[in-house]
Protein backbone atom coordinates (compact mmCIF):
# COMPACT_ATOMS: atom_id res chain seq x y z
CA UNK A 1 0.00 0.00 0.00
CA UNK A 2 2.89 2.38 0.79
CA UNK A 3 4.21 2.08 -2.78
CA UNK A 4 0.99 3.27 -4.42
CA UNK A 5 1.32 6.71 -5.98
CA UNK A 6 -1.44 9.33 -6.22
CA UNK A 7 -2.34 8.46 -9.83
CA UNK A 8 -2.73 4.79 -8.99
CA UNK A 9 -4.81 5.67 -5.92
CA UNK A 10 -7.19 7.71 -8.08
CA UNK A 11 -7.51 4.90 -10.59
CA UNK A 12 -8.02 2.34 -7.84
CA UNK A 13 -10.80 4.52 -6.42
CA UNK A 14 -12.43 4.53 -9.85
CA UNK A 15 -12.37 0.74 -9.90
CA UNK A 16 -13.83 0.68 -6.40
CA UNK A 17 -16.57 3.04 -7.61
CA UNK A 18 -17.42 0.72 -10.49
CA UNK A 19 -17.69 -2.25 -8.13
CA UNK A 20 -19.84 -0.31 -5.64
CA UNK A 21 -22.15 0.93 -8.39
CA UNK A 22 -22.67 -2.52 -9.92
CA UNK A 23 -23.14 -4.13 -6.52
CA UNK A 24 -25.79 -1.55 -5.67
CA UNK A 25 -27.52 -2.09 -8.99
CA UNK A 26 -27.41 -5.87 -8.50
CA UNK A 27 -29.12 -5.53 -5.11
CA UNK A 28 -31.72 -3.24 -6.65
CA UNK A 29 -32.33 -5.74 -9.44
CA UNK A 30 -32.83 -8.54 -6.91
CA UNK A 31 -35.30 -6.37 -5.00
CA UNK A 32 -37.19 -5.51 -8.17
CA UNK A 33 -37.47 -9.15 -9.16
CA UNK A 34 -38.69 -10.11 -5.67
CA UNK A 35 -41.39 -7.49 -5.96
CA UNK A 36 -42.39 -8.66 -9.43
CA UNK A 37 -42.59 -12.26 -8.23
CA UNK A 38 -44.80 -11.23 -5.30
CA UNK A 39 -46.97 -9.13 -7.62
CA UNK A 40 -47.46 -11.95 -10.11
CA UNK A 41 -48.20 -14.54 -7.43
CA UNK A 42 -50.57 -12.10 -5.73
CA UNK A 43 -52.37 -11.42 -9.01
CA UNK A 44 -52.64 -15.14 -9.80
CA UNK A 45 -54.05 -16.09 -6.40
CA UNK A 46 -56.26 -13.00 -6.14
CA UNK A 47 -58.05 -13.88 -9.37
CA UNK A 48 -58.80 -17.39 -8.19
CA UNK A 49 -59.99 -16.27 -4.78
CA UNK A 50 -62.20 -13.63 -6.37
CA UNK A 51 -63.78 -16.19 -8.68
CA UNK A 52 -64.20 -18.64 -5.79
CA UNK A 53 -62.05 -21.09 -7.74
CA UNK A 54 -59.78 -21.34 -4.72
CA UNK A 55 -60.39 -21.13 -0.99
CA UNK A 56 -58.22 -20.70 2.08
CA UNK A 57 -57.47 -24.42 2.14
CA UNK A 58 -56.14 -24.26 -1.42
CA UNK A 59 -53.77 -21.45 -0.50
CA UNK A 60 -52.38 -23.58 2.32
CA UNK A 61 -51.98 -26.49 -0.11
CA UNK A 62 -50.14 -24.19 -2.51
CA UNK A 63 -47.73 -23.18 0.25
CA UNK A 64 -47.09 -26.81 1.18
CA UNK A 65 -46.65 -27.78 -2.48
CA UNK A 66 -44.05 -25.07 -3.08
CA UNK A 67 -42.15 -26.09 0.04
CA UNK A 68 -42.20 -29.76 -1.02
CA UNK A 69 -41.02 -28.99 -4.55
CA UNK A 70 -38.18 -26.78 -3.38
CA UNK A 71 -37.24 -27.00 0.33
CA UNK A 72 -34.83 -24.05 -0.15
CA UNK A 73 -37.67 -21.76 -1.18
CA UNK A 74 -38.38 -19.14 1.47
CA UNK A 75 -41.10 -16.54 1.88
CA UNK A 76 -44.11 -18.46 0.54
CA UNK A 77 -45.95 -19.37 3.73
CA UNK A 78 -49.73 -19.15 3.72
CA UNK A 79 -49.49 -15.80 5.48
CA UNK A 80 -47.00 -14.39 3.00
CA UNK A 81 -49.06 -15.56 0.03
CA UNK A 82 -52.00 -13.62 1.44
CA UNK A 83 -49.64 -10.66 1.93
CA UNK A 84 -48.82 -10.91 -1.78
CA UNK A 85 -52.51 -10.90 -2.59
CA UNK A 86 -52.94 -7.78 -0.46
CA UNK A 87 -49.88 -6.22 -2.14
CA UNK A 88 -51.38 -6.77 -5.58
CA UNK A 89 -54.92 -5.74 -4.70
CA UNK A 90 -53.88 -2.56 -2.83
CA UNK A 91 -51.68 -1.19 -5.58
CA UNK A 92 -53.69 -2.32 -8.60
CA UNK A 93 -56.84 -0.65 -7.27
CA UNK A 94 -58.37 2.23 -9.18
CA UNK A 95 -58.00 4.50 -6.14
CA UNK A 96 -54.25 3.94 -5.94
CA UNK A 97 -53.69 4.25 -9.68
CA UNK A 98 -55.57 7.55 -9.64
CA UNK A 99 -53.62 8.80 -6.62
CA UNK A 100 -50.21 7.88 -8.01
CA UNK A 101 -50.99 9.68 -11.25
CA UNK A 102 -51.98 12.77 -9.28
CA UNK A 103 -48.69 12.77 -7.37
CA UNK A 104 -46.65 11.61 -10.39
CA UNK A 105 -45.08 8.92 -8.25
CA UNK A 106 -43.47 7.08 -11.13
CA UNK A 107 -41.17 10.08 -11.57
CA UNK A 108 -39.17 8.58 -8.69
CA UNK A 109 -37.88 5.66 -10.74
CA UNK A 110 -36.77 5.01 -14.28
CA UNK A 111 -39.16 2.92 -16.38
CA UNK A 112 -38.36 -0.76 -15.99
CA UNK A 113 -37.78 -2.96 -18.99
CA UNK A 114 -39.55 -5.81 -17.25
CA UNK A 115 -43.21 -4.98 -16.85
CA UNK A 116 -45.81 -7.54 -15.90
CA UNK A 117 -47.75 -8.73 -18.88
CA UNK A 118 -51.17 -10.20 -18.23
CA UNK A 119 -50.71 -13.02 -20.69
CA UNK A 120 -47.65 -14.22 -18.77
CA UNK A 121 -49.25 -14.18 -15.33
CA UNK A 122 -52.18 -16.52 -15.77
CA UNK A 123 -52.07 -19.06 -18.55
CA UNK A 124 -53.90 -22.27 -17.54
CA UNK A 125 -57.38 -21.11 -18.47
CA UNK A 126 -58.25 -18.31 -20.88
CA UNK A 127 -61.50 -17.44 -19.13
CA UNK A 128 -59.59 -16.68 -15.92
CA UNK A 129 -57.23 -14.17 -17.51
CA UNK A 130 -58.29 -10.94 -15.84
CA UNK A 131 -55.22 -8.67 -15.87
CA UNK A 132 -56.07 -5.22 -17.23
CA UNK A 133 -53.27 -2.91 -18.34
CA UNK A 134 -53.79 -0.81 -15.21
CA UNK A 135 -52.76 -3.84 -13.14
CA UNK A 136 -49.13 -3.63 -14.19
CA UNK A 137 -46.91 -3.12 -11.17
CA UNK A 138 -46.12 0.59 -10.67
CA UNK A 139 -42.39 1.30 -10.81
CA UNK A 140 -42.88 3.44 -7.71
CA UNK A 141 -43.15 0.30 -5.57
CA UNK A 142 -39.49 -0.51 -6.26
CA UNK A 143 -38.49 2.25 -3.84
CA UNK A 144 -38.51 -0.12 -0.87
CA UNK A 145 -38.26 -3.82 -0.09
CA UNK A 146 -40.99 -6.43 -0.12
CA UNK A 147 -40.59 -6.91 3.64
CA UNK A 148 -41.21 -3.20 4.18
CA UNK A 149 -44.21 -3.31 1.86
CA UNK A 150 -45.78 -6.09 3.92
CA UNK A 151 -45.23 -4.09 7.12
CA UNK A 152 -46.79 -0.99 5.58
CA UNK A 153 -49.80 -2.88 4.24
CA UNK A 154 -50.46 -4.57 7.57
CA UNK A 155 -50.29 -1.36 9.61
CA UNK A 156 -51.47 1.48 7.37
CA UNK A 157 -55.08 1.63 6.27
CA UNK A 158 -55.10 4.67 4.02
CA UNK A 159 -53.47 5.24 0.63
CA UNK A 160 -51.88 8.45 1.92
CA UNK A 161 -50.13 6.73 4.79
CA UNK A 162 -48.90 3.87 2.62
CA UNK A 163 -47.45 6.22 0.03
CA UNK A 164 -45.79 8.31 2.73
CA UNK A 165 -44.03 5.35 4.35
CA UNK A 166 -42.86 4.01 0.98
CA UNK A 167 -41.34 7.41 0.24
CA UNK A 168 -39.93 7.79 3.74
CA UNK A 169 -38.43 4.28 3.75
CA UNK A 170 -36.67 5.11 0.50
CA UNK A 171 -35.45 8.53 1.64
CA UNK A 172 -34.19 7.34 5.04
CA UNK A 173 -33.12 3.85 3.84
CA UNK A 174 -35.13 2.22 6.60
CA UNK A 175 -34.83 -1.43 7.47
CA UNK A 176 -37.77 -3.39 8.88
CA UNK A 177 -37.10 -2.52 12.53
CA UNK A 178 -36.61 1.16 11.80
CA UNK A 179 -39.76 1.30 9.70
CA UNK A 180 -41.79 -0.39 12.45
CA UNK A 181 -40.69 2.25 14.92
CA UNK A 182 -41.53 5.10 12.53
CA UNK A 183 -45.04 3.73 12.04
CA UNK A 184 -45.48 3.08 15.75
CA UNK A 185 -44.66 6.67 16.68
CA UNK A 186 -46.67 8.02 13.73
CA UNK A 187 -43.94 9.79 11.81
CA UNK A 188 -46.56 10.48 9.15
CA UNK A 189 -48.49 12.79 11.47
CA UNK A 190 -45.34 14.39 12.85
CA UNK A 191 -43.95 15.32 9.43
CA UNK A 192 -47.11 15.93 7.43
CA UNK A 193 -49.17 17.88 9.98
CA UNK A 194 -49.85 21.60 9.77
CA UNK A 195 -46.62 23.12 11.09
CA UNK A 196 -47.35 26.00 13.46
CA UNK A 197 -43.95 25.66 15.10
CA UNK A 198 -41.75 27.02 12.31
CA UNK A 199 -40.53 30.61 12.42
CA UNK A 200 -41.22 33.07 9.64
CA UNK A 201 -37.50 33.10 8.93
CA UNK A 202 -37.29 29.32 8.60
CA UNK A 203 -40.23 29.24 6.18
CA UNK A 204 -38.67 32.01 4.06
CA UNK A 205 -35.10 30.69 4.00
CA UNK A 206 -36.00 26.99 3.80
CA UNK A 207 -39.45 26.67 2.17
CA UNK A 208 -38.67 22.99 1.50
CA UNK A 209 -37.86 22.17 5.13
CA UNK A 210 -41.34 21.50 6.51
CA UNK A 211 -41.56 17.82 5.50
CA UNK A 212 -38.03 17.24 6.79
CA UNK A 213 -38.35 18.47 10.37
CA UNK A 214 -40.53 16.80 13.00
CA UNK A 215 -42.56 18.80 15.49
CA UNK A 216 -42.74 15.87 17.93
CA UNK A 217 -39.77 13.73 18.91
CA UNK A 218 -40.40 10.45 20.72
CA UNK A 219 -37.62 9.58 23.17
CA UNK A 220 -39.13 6.49 24.80
CA UNK A 221 -35.78 4.73 24.28
CA UNK A 222 -34.15 7.10 26.78
CA UNK A 223 -36.06 5.70 29.75
CA UNK A 224 -36.51 9.13 31.30
CA UNK A 225 -38.54 9.52 34.53
CA UNK A 226 -41.33 12.09 34.72
CA UNK A 227 -39.02 14.54 36.45
CA UNK A 228 -35.53 14.85 34.97
CA UNK A 229 -32.87 17.48 34.48
CA UNK A 230 -31.59 18.92 31.22
CA UNK A 231 -28.24 17.30 31.95
CA UNK A 232 -29.83 13.86 32.26
CA UNK A 233 -31.77 14.44 29.05
CA UNK A 234 -28.57 15.43 27.24
CA UNK A 235 -26.56 12.49 28.60
CA UNK A 236 -29.32 10.03 27.74
CA UNK A 237 -29.43 11.36 24.18
CA UNK A 238 -25.65 11.04 23.86
CA UNK A 239 -25.81 7.45 25.14
CA UNK A 240 -28.50 6.63 22.59
CA UNK A 241 -27.37 8.80 19.71
CA UNK A 242 -28.07 6.21 17.01
CA UNK A 243 -31.74 5.94 18.02
CA UNK A 244 -32.00 9.70 18.48
CA UNK A 245 -30.72 10.36 14.94
CA UNK A 246 -33.12 7.75 13.57
CA UNK A 247 -35.94 9.60 15.31
CA UNK A 248 -34.79 12.99 13.99
CA UNK A 249 -34.09 11.70 10.49
CA UNK A 250 -30.97 10.13 9.00
CA UNK A 251 -29.95 13.38 7.30
CA UNK A 252 -28.87 14.66 10.72
CA UNK A 253 -25.17 14.09 11.41
CA UNK A 254 -24.03 14.56 15.00
CA UNK A 255 -21.23 17.11 15.28
CA UNK A 256 -20.59 17.84 18.97
CA UNK A 257 -22.07 18.33 22.43
CA UNK A 258 -21.81 21.58 24.38
CA UNK A 259 -20.15 23.16 21.36
CA UNK A 260 -18.29 26.32 22.55
CA UNK A 261 -19.04 29.70 20.98
CA UNK A 262 -16.59 32.45 21.88
CA UNK A 263 -18.21 35.89 21.72
CA UNK A 264 -16.13 38.71 23.16
CA UNK A 265 -14.78 37.56 26.49
CA UNK A 266 -17.61 35.11 27.09
CA UNK A 267 -18.03 31.48 26.11
CA UNK A 268 -21.45 30.02 25.35
CA UNK A 269 -22.24 26.37 24.72
CA UNK A 270 -24.73 24.83 22.29
CA UNK A 271 -26.29 21.74 23.89
CA UNK A 272 -26.14 19.62 20.70
CA UNK A 273 -24.76 20.56 17.31
CA UNK A 274 -25.66 18.66 14.12
CA UNK A 275 -25.18 19.05 10.39
CA UNK A 276 -28.11 18.40 8.07
CA UNK A 277 -27.07 16.84 4.76
CA UNK A 278 -30.28 17.66 2.92
CA UNK A 279 -30.38 21.32 3.91
CA UNK A 280 -26.57 21.66 3.99
CA UNK A 281 -26.47 23.61 7.21
CA UNK A 282 -25.55 23.44 10.88
CA UNK A 283 -28.41 22.67 13.26
CA UNK A 284 -28.20 23.81 16.88
CA UNK A 285 -30.49 21.96 19.30
CA UNK A 286 -31.19 23.47 22.71
CA UNK A 287 -32.77 21.26 25.37
CA UNK A 288 -35.43 22.42 27.82
CA UNK A 289 -37.11 20.04 30.26
CA UNK A 290 -39.94 22.42 31.13
CA UNK A 291 -42.62 24.29 29.26
CA UNK A 292 -41.67 26.53 26.33
CA UNK A 293 -41.10 30.18 27.21
CA UNK A 294 -40.76 32.94 24.57
CA UNK A 295 -37.54 34.20 26.15
CA UNK A 296 -35.82 30.94 25.15
CA UNK A 297 -35.90 32.17 21.54
CA UNK A 298 -33.48 35.02 22.24
CA UNK A 299 -30.80 32.61 23.44
CA UNK A 300 -31.28 30.32 20.43
CA UNK A 301 -31.17 33.19 17.95
CA UNK A 302 -27.97 34.46 19.59
CA UNK A 303 -26.36 31.06 19.08
CA UNK A 304 -27.37 31.04 15.42
CA UNK A 305 -25.82 34.45 14.89
CA UNK A 306 -22.56 33.26 16.43
CA UNK A 307 -22.57 30.04 14.39
CA UNK A 308 -23.15 31.91 11.13
CA UNK A 309 -20.49 34.51 11.82
CA UNK A 310 -17.74 32.33 13.25
CA UNK A 311 -18.39 28.65 12.41
CA UNK A 312 -20.40 28.32 9.21
CA UNK A 313 -18.36 27.71 6.08
CA UNK A 314 -18.82 29.66 2.86
CA UNK A 315 -20.45 26.73 1.05
CA UNK A 316 -23.00 26.11 3.82
CA UNK A 317 -26.47 27.58 4.25
CA UNK A 318 -27.62 29.63 7.27
CA UNK A 319 -27.75 27.67 10.50
CA UNK A 320 -31.06 26.40 11.91
CA UNK A 321 -32.03 26.35 15.57
CA UNK A 322 -34.34 23.79 17.18
CA UNK A 323 -35.65 24.29 20.68
CA UNK A 324 -36.55 20.85 22.03
CA UNK A 325 -38.80 21.17 25.05
CA UNK A 326 -41.08 18.90 27.04
CA UNK A 327 -44.22 20.96 26.55
CA UNK A 328 -45.32 23.88 24.40
CA UNK A 329 -48.57 25.83 24.31
CA UNK A 330 -49.68 26.07 20.68
CA UNK A 331 -50.83 29.69 20.93
CA UNK A 332 -47.64 30.83 22.65
CA UNK A 333 -45.55 29.06 19.99
CA UNK A 334 -47.50 30.71 17.17
CA UNK A 335 -47.01 34.16 18.68
CA UNK A 336 -43.29 33.54 19.23
CA UNK A 337 -42.75 32.22 15.70
CA UNK A 338 -44.81 34.72 13.71
CA UNK A 339 -42.20 37.52 13.62
CA UNK A 340 -38.98 35.61 14.18
CA UNK A 341 -36.70 36.20 11.20
CA UNK A 342 -34.16 33.60 12.32
CA UNK A 343 -34.58 30.05 10.95
CA UNK A 344 -35.84 28.43 14.15
CA UNK A 345 -38.48 25.94 15.24
CA UNK A 346 -40.01 24.53 18.39
CA UNK A 347 -40.29 20.77 18.86
CA UNK A 348 -41.71 18.80 21.77
CA UNK A 349 -40.31 15.55 23.05
CA UNK A 350 -42.50 12.75 24.36
CA UNK A 351 -41.12 10.26 26.87
CA UNK A 352 -43.59 7.58 25.76
CA UNK A 353 -45.14 6.63 22.45
CA UNK A 354 -48.67 7.93 22.10
CA UNK A 355 -51.50 5.89 20.51
CA UNK A 356 -51.45 6.10 16.72
CA UNK A 357 -54.28 8.02 15.08
CA UNK A 358 -55.16 7.63 11.41
CA UNK A 359 -54.30 10.87 9.66
CA UNK A 360 -55.33 11.69 6.08
CA UNK A 361 -53.42 14.58 4.60
CA UNK A 362 -52.11 15.52 1.21
CA UNK A 363 -48.64 14.15 0.36
CA UNK A 364 -48.07 16.51 -2.56
CA UNK A 365 -45.50 18.70 -0.77
CA UNK A 366 -43.54 15.70 0.47
CA UNK A 367 -43.72 13.86 -2.87
CA UNK A 368 -42.79 16.94 -4.91
CA UNK A 369 -39.87 17.66 -2.60
CA UNK A 370 -38.44 14.17 -3.11
CA UNK A 371 -39.05 14.32 -6.88
CA UNK A 372 -37.13 17.60 -7.04
CA UNK A 373 -34.13 15.85 -5.47
CA UNK A 374 -33.95 13.17 -8.16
Amino acid sequence: MNNINSIETTEFQQVQGIISLRRSQALQTVNNENLLAAWEVGAFVSTRLENSTWGSKTVMQLSEYLRAQDPTLRGYSRRNIYNMVAFYEAYSSFQFVEFQEKLKLNAFVQPLAAQIESSKIIQPSAELIMQPAAAQMPNFLNLTTLTNHFEILNVCKTIEERIFYILYSHKERLNKRELQRCMKNNTFASLMGDKHNLSKGLKNIYPQASPMLKDTIFVDFLGLPQKHTEKRLQNSILDNMKDFVLELGKDFLFYDKEYPLQVGNSTFKVDLLFFHRGLQCLVAIELKTGKFKPEYMGQLEFYLEALDRDVRRSNENPSIGILLCQEADRSVVEYAMSRSLSPTMIAEYERQLIPKEVLQRSLEEFAHFLISKK
